[in-house]
């Protein structure tokens, strides 16, 4: 059975990769830690099942990194993962169905096979690629 893979520098979090057969189950699931700045979850129910309506309170948070969540809808895609330092630290293949977390240092895409799409999620507000990001 496969499972969650983290890439880890040290203590520190930079990837997660939640294979399609663990990320879509039967009820509720989340794969992110209360103190990360994107939150991760899904979920399946079956017919009848109700969700409670609700509002978001306005809270005033701090966000220090842009975080991205990857979503392959279909084909293949390898996700290279960087350390803080720069330094190429993983290679992960994400497939159709499969989930991405990407938390800190660096991240670049091979596109795998013909017509990968791909659903990418980040927290904002974008401030623009010249103070968002830097190349490596």
């Amino acid at each position: 059975m496969a499972e969650v893979v983290e890439v880890k520098e040290g203590d520190l979090i930079l990837a997660r990769h939640i294979p399609a057969e663990v990320a879509w189950r039967d009820g509720l699931s989340f794969f992110s830690k209360d103190d990360e700045f994107i939150q991760v979850g899904v979920w399946g129910y079956g017919a009848g099942k109700e969700l409670k309506a609700h509002i978001h309170n306005e809270v005033k948070r701090e966000v220090l990194w842009t975080q991205e969540v990857l979503f392959v809808r279909q084909g293949k895609i390898r996700a290279n993962i960087f350390g803080t330092d720069e330094n190429k630290v993983a290679e992960l293949e994400v497939n159709a169905g499969d989930i991405i977390i990407l938390l800190r240092g660096g991240h670049g895409y091979d596109i795998l096979e013909d017509a990968t799409q791909v659903l990418e999620i980040k927290n904002g507000p974008y401030v623009g690629p010249d103070l968002d990001r830097r190349r490596l």
